[in-house]
């Protein structure tokens, strides 16, 4: 009977999957959490867009690690992230008919949300450590890795937004006090007057801490702003902080490994540029770097990397300066990306320089 229910169980799920896949994720501005958070904010309306719209971003991507490798779905540590996914969805499917005028309703749809945002802490190492353990056992082939790049990128910018909108329903209606007391001008996770340079220095000093401990010295910051006031904007600090945390970490740990034993160390120059649409942070330069360039995608900006033998990496992050148009960038379940994955990739038309040139005069002339 415990086989026959699970099954049955199994089925309903998968019935329920298919249904939420086939909705689009509904994209949000910037704007439209400010708006929401700091105007309007309602438990129930919150609840009633959550308990609809997760489902359908969790159900994307739930179809999509199916269509990944059979050996790496049966790696241990995929195995437990698919376990996560499918005990998230259930659980807010327990709440798609119940009334969302009642207090205890919301009041245990938010203590559920919380314990799913802390059940998804470990995704991103727990998956990464998946790939590592399919590569090390079966290999891997430039179709594969290049499959897995994909799913990779929109698995970890799926997990972003969800978790997004995770956070902002627990820090807007997860405690009697509706005010962040470490950050009380926040709404939720997102700063209206987020100042910029403040959080480059605070990832500094802790990427500076970590260097200090481990080479015993660390290179200077030399900040410049080209603003007359300033720089603020309305920005998710923790991911701009993400960003620059990891471009100083790489920078550090290239000039400490550079320069050795000397005394003195070239500083880390960072610039930050407000123009009319665009924000922009240029620093010095794991799995760190292309989270970090999901983070600044996922609200329309991006992270661009440019490499000069001799004298060092450029980083530049770009960040949408307008709320409006910082819109939420979703991965989708459809044809397209079903076909990314099944379609078998032709060998490449460009030809790809042997490691050992030829001897040149054994060529024919024609």
């Amino acid at each position: 009977m415990r086989i026959l229910r699970f099954l049955r169980n199994s089925v309903s799920i998968g019935k329920d999957i298919d249904y939420y896949s086939k909705f689009s994720p509904s994209p949000l501005s910037m704007k439209q959490f400010l708006d929401f958070g700091s105007e309007n904010a309602c438990e129930k309306t919150s609840f009633a867009f959550l308990r609809h719209e997760l489902p359908v971003r969790l159900a994307n991507i739930m179809k999509e690690i199916n269509l990944l490798p059979d050996n790496l779905l049966s790696t241990p540590s995929v195995r437990l992230v698919q376990g996560w996914y499918m005990q998230s969805f259930q659980e807010i499917l327990e709440f798609k008919d119940k009334n969302a005028d009642d207090e205890k309703v919301t009041y245990d749809f938010t203590d559920a949300v919380i314990k799913i945002r802390n059940r998804h802490n470990d995704v991103i190492p727990t998956m990464a450590q998946g790939v590592v353990e399919y590569k090390e056992t079966y290999g891997t082939d430039p179709v594969v890795s290049q499959n897995l790049q994909y799913f990779l990128d929109r698995f970890y910018m799926s997990r972003i937004s969800i978790r997004m909108l995770l956070n902002q329903h627990t820090l807007l209606f997860g405690g009697k006090v509706k005010v962040n007391p470490a950050h009380p001008k926040q709404i939720g996770s997102i700063d209206p007057n987020c100042r910029v340079s403040e959080v480059i220095r605070d990832a500094y000093e802790n990427a500076r801490t970590l260097c200090d401990r481990y080479y015993m010295n660390s290179p200077e910051l030399v900040l410049e702003e080209f603003t007359v006031n300033p720089t603020a904007v309305v920005y998710v600090p923790s991911h701009l902080y993400h960003m620059v945390f990891e471009l100083f970490k790489n920078a550090m740990r290239a000039t400490m490994e550079l320069y050795g034993d000397a005394m003195e160390y070239p500083a880390i120059h960072a610039q930050v540029a407000l123009g009319t649409e665009d924000l922009t942070v240029k620093a010095g330069y794991g799995y760190g770097l292309p989270i970090s360039r999901l983070y600044a995608r996922y609200f329309q900006g991006d992270l661009k990397l440019y490499s000069l033998e001799g004298y060092g990496t450029d980083a530049v992050v770009y960040i949408r300066a307008l709320s409006t148009e910082s819109i939420e960038r979703l991965p989708v379940y459809n044809k397209s990306a079903w076909k990314h994955y099944k379609t078998i990739h032709e060998a490449d038309d460009w030809c790809i320089p042997s490691k050992e040139p030829k001897d040149m005069t054994t060529f024919r002339s024609f």
